[in-house]
């Protein structure tokens, strides 16, 4: 994972300010696990499956949330708290309705130019606005306008959320889903209406939850002629793996052994503990459960991920490049494992991986656009190669995407001044020279 694999993107945060407030996992298993979940949703939907962005937080509780357009943000806590995939499905069926129901258009001037982490630190901002009753919670929030002053101003109607609900259904309905695992969440939910603002579930304070919706869904329910369509083996399968995986990460090993104590032999149970062994870290247990797991499956790719995140981590870098090096094989066009194989290959400094480790970053932002991480690593082996003007365009990339457009200024016009005149990479960071300028206009304009 990344802060950079669950722990080799674990944390990732573009800006300080932003990281206080917020922690993104990025992992190739867990998001593509999601993605192959969501994506009938989105396309029954009329959506691009591949326009729609998905990004896990790191946080306990029940909350799940679109924003900025096409931004679909879930809690690790709702992925562990859910039984099935079909839990899940129908969690995302009813965020994928306000996605088609243009319910987010009237913040969409206001998010313009912020990045994923801004975007959500504003809404669990506001969140915790409602929570509290204290609209001045709104404050801490950075880039939150004029006109987002106010808590319910990210708080969606009754009638928007029937609106979703109905959608939602649908779009389970058209793609032979059931729409059990909605309500089964619904009713989870409703549990804690009872329980003060603080304490209730975070998505019950921007979505209000009524009986008439409950009923509406349990109608559906009854309905259905999916309705006790069990989920696809290989969706279990893969589902009971992410949620082994996010509880090794984000739990102390006491949590783990609870869940997954020593006596399971499961696939599932050897894969948390690996992961609880590694971040003790007891290296040793560790790496006898992965190589037990990769001798059983040895093409998989997120298994050879594993080792090589485990290796890297402790040091052992020619060894955890090998391993990222047959995850990649094996999943060539994941933009995150790309990027782990790079950042092994330029710790171990040796100049004749420069070019390996600039082709996978390459390819990863050629998947990925908005990959910081990628573009930062980027800009590291083009200053190793004496390729400034490469390295200041690629920092500049950076520098956008985490919204420093101070910084992103700086690099467009140190890149111009160094490429060629006229060159794709000249008119690249004109481009980016002239976007930064006109959202740090926008943001002067938005304070008045």
């Amino acid at each position: 994972m990344a802060v950079a694999g669950l722990a080799a993107w674990f944390g990732y945060a573009p800006t300080i300010a932003e990281a206080q407030r917020l922690s993104l996992i990025r992992d190739a298993e867990t998001e593509n696990t999601i993605r192959t979940l969501a994506a009938p949703l989105f396309t029954t939907a009329g959506l691009n499956a591949n326009d729609v962005h998905i990004y896990i937080i790191r946080d306990n509780q029940l909350n799940a949330f679109v924003a900025g357009g096409q931004n679909l943000f879930l809690n690790t806590g709702t992925i562990m708290r859910a039984e099935t995939p079909n839990q899940l499905i129908g969690v995302i069926a009813h965020e994928t309705g306000h996605i088609a129901g243009g319910h987010l258009s009237r913040w969409n001037d206001q998010m313009q130019g912020a990045s994923a982490l801004a975007i959500a630190s504003m809404l669990l901002g506001i969140g915790a606005a409602i929570a509290t009753g204290q609209g001045n919670a709104l404050g801490a929030v950075a880039g939150v306008g004029q006109t987002l002053a106010t808590a319910n101003v990210l708080q969606f109607s009754r009638t928007q959320e029937s609106s979703a609900d109905q959608a939602g259904i649908t779009f389970l309905d058209h793609t032979s889903q059931s729409p059990r695992g909605l309500l089964e969440f619904f009713e989870t939910l409703w549990n804690q209406e009872l329980l003060s603002a603080s304490r209730q579930a975070p998505y019950l304070r921007t979505h209000p939850l009524t009986r008439e919706r409950i009923d509406f869904v349990k109608n559906a329910v009854a309905q259905s002629r999916f309705a006790d369509r069990p989920d696809a083996p290989g969706a279990v399968y893969a589902f009971q793996r992410v949620r082994a995986k996010l509880l090794g990460f984000t739990e102390p090993l006491g949590r783990t052994l609870q869940s997954y104590p020593e006596t399971d032999n499961s696939e599932y149970a050897r894969y948390a503990r690996a992961i609880a062994y590694y971040r003790i870290p007891q290296l040793d247990r560790a790496l006898a459960l992965i190589d037990g797991l990769i001798a059983e499956h040895p093409v998989d790719p997120y298994y050879h991920e594993l080792k090589g995140q485990m290796l890297f981590e402790n040091g052992r870098g020619v060894p955890a490049m090998a391993s990222y090096k047959e995850a990649v094989r094996l999943l060539p066009n994941s933009a995150l494992l790309r990027v782990g194989l790079a950042q092994t290959e330029l710790e171990l400094d040796d100049p004749k991986l420069n070019a390996d480790a600039l082709q996978n970053l390459s390819d990863a932002v050629n998947h990925e656009p908005e990959f910081s991480l990628a573009w930062r690593l980027l800009g590291i082996v083009y200053g190793r190669e004496n390729r400034i003007g490469d390295a200041s365009l690629a920092l500049a990339e950076q520098a956008i995407i985490d919204g420093r457009l101070r910084d992103a200024i700086q690099q467009s016009k140190r890149a111009q001044q160094l490429l060629p005149t006229g060159s794709p990479g000249w008119l690249r960071a004109q481009d980016l020279l002239q976007q930064a300028e006109r959202e740090r206009q926008h943001q002067r304009q938005q304070r008045g």
